[in-house]
C-alpha cells in the first residue's frame, strides 16, 4: 500500500533556541524566504504525501496557521500580480493538515501516540522537525521508494540511517545491520537497535536520522512497551520489541542531513540551503 498520511511531532520547546523560542517556535525559524516546518511540508507532499498531522504543544499553533488557507492575503497577492509568492500560498491549500496536542513532553513516542487515532492506513510516515535533507531525493521520498519495492509481505519498518561521527554516538539511535537485500539499494536489514549508547557499547556507527516509515502495529504496540529512559515513551522501544516479528529495513539514505536542531546545526542549514538563492 503507498504512504499516503504523515506525522511530524514538532512539540519540543526548543530551548536550545532561547529565548527566541519564548515567542517564536523553533520550526518557524526562516531558512530563505521559507520556515523550517515548511521545508518538511514540502518534502511530505513532493513525495504525494498530502495528509498531515501536526503534534504541538500550546503555544505552537502558529505551525498549522502557517499552512492555513488566507482568502484576503490571496485575493491581495492575485491583485499585486506577485504570481510567485501566490503560488506558494496556494499549494499548501491541497493538503489536509490535522493538529492534536502533546500535552506533556514524554518522548517522541508518546508525541506519536497523540495522534494515533488520526491514522488509518497500515503505514505512516513520521518526520521530526530537525532534520532536513538536501539532495537529488528527499529523505522521506527514498524511504517510499524503498517501502514500495519490497513485496507486501516485506513492508514492516524502514528507518532512515546515517554513518554517524564518534561524537554523534550517544545521541542518536544505533542500528546493527545484517543482510543487504538484494535489490534494493542500501536496504538492510536490522538486527539490532540500542538508544544512545556510549561509544564503546555501540553496535555499529549508523544511527537514525529524523525519518521512519512504521506499521500501525508500531504505533499500537506504543502503550505497552511502557515508560524509559528518563520517563519517556519512546519509538525505538517499541521497534526493538518488533525485532523479528516484523521485518525492520534500514536504509542509507544519499544526500545531506542537516540538522536544526541546534544553533550551529541551524546556521549550517541556512548556509548549505541559501547558498544558491
Amino acid at each position: 500500500m503507498p504512504i499516503t498520511q504523515a506525522i511530524l511531532p514538532v512539540a519540543g520547546l526548543g530551548t536550545r533556541f532561547l529565548p527566541w523560542t519564548k515567542s517564536v517556535a523553533k520550526e518557524m525559524l526562516p531558512i530563505g524566504n521559507q520556515p523550517i516546518i515548511a521545508k518538511i511540508v514540502d518534502e511530505c507532499m513532493d513525495a504525494g504525501i498530502k495528509d498531515i498531522c501536526f503534534v504541538i504543544s500550546h503555544g505552537k499553533e502558529m505551525i498549522p496557521t502557517y499552512f492555513y488557507e488566507s482568502p484576503e492575503l490571496e485575493a491581495e497577492l492575485k491583485k499585486r500580480g506577485k504570481t510567485e509568492q501566490l503560488e506558494h500560498l496556494l499549494k499548501y491549500n491541497e493538503a489536509d493538515f490535522h493538529v492534536v496536542y502533546q500535552e506533556d513532553q514524554l518522548g517522541d513516542g508518546h508525541a506519536i501516540l497523540q495522534a494515533a487515532d488520526w491514522i488509518n492506513s497500515e503505514h505512516v510516515a513520521v518526520l521530526f522537525g530537525d532534520d532536513i535533507f538536501s539532495g537529488e531525493h528527499s529523505g522521506i521520498a527514498q524511504l517510499m521508494a524503498a517501502h514500495d519495492a519490497l513485496t507486501s509481505d516485506d513492508q514492516g519498518a524502514i528507518l532512515a540511517l546515517e554513518k554517524l561521527e564518534d561524537s554523534q554516538i550517544s545521541q542518536k539511535g544505533i542500528v546493527e545491520v545484517g543482510s543487504i537485500h538484494a535489490t534494493i539499494e542500501r536496504l538492510q536489514s536490522i538486527k539490532s537497535l540500542v538508544e544512545k549508547p556510549n561509544l564503546e557499547d555501540a553496535p555499529s556507527n549508523l544511527g537514525i536520522v529524523g525519518r521512519y516509515i512504521v506499521p500501525r502495529s508500531t504505533i499500537d504496540l506504543l502503550p505497552s512497551v511502557g515508560a524509559s529512559h528518563g520517563g519517556e515513551i519512546r519509538l525505538i522501544d517499541a521497534l526493538i520489541e518488533q525485532l523479528g516479528s516484523i521485518p525492520i529495513h534500514g536504509l542509507e539514505c544519499t544526500g545531506i542531513r542537516l540538522d536544526t536542531g541546534t544553533p550551529e546545526g541551524y546556521a549550517r542549514a541556512v548556509q548549505v540551503l541559501t547558498a544558491d538563492l
